[in-house]
């Protein structure tokens, strides 16, 4: 997410935490297991970094689609961050299924 250029807030509201568990994450410590909904939400992340570094073979590119607008009708002309950024486990979901069905296809 760093690397997306993530603010600290849009990192906690993708991961759906608290700042303090934020916080307590970045100085490596975890209290507890993760709960369902946020290692679902680490999965989605995870599927969509990976599916960007296979369709996209140019790191910097890979990184810098999240923010770029966007024609697919999925997006509505905005970045693929706003739409992860919708708060809702099924946006990571959806912008992940999207990157998924991509495959085999080239795209920029």
């Amino acid at each position: 997410m760093a690397e997306w250029g993530l603010s600290p807030s849009q990192q906690q509201k993708l991961l759906g935490v608290s700042k303090s568990t934020w916080l307590a994450w970045k100085g490596g410590q975890v209290r507890a297991p993760l709960k369902a909904a946020c290692a679902e939400r680490v999965s989605y992340i995870l599927r969509i970094y990976a599916a960007l570094g296979t369709h996209i073979p140019i790191p910097e590119r890979a990184v810098a689609w999240v923010s770029l607008y966007n024609t697919a009708p999925l997006f509505g002309g905005k970045p693929a961050l706003a739409r992860m950024l919708g708060g809702q486990v099924g946006d990571l979901m959806v912008v992940a299924d999207y990157l998924d069905a991509l495959r085999g296809r080239s795209f920029s």
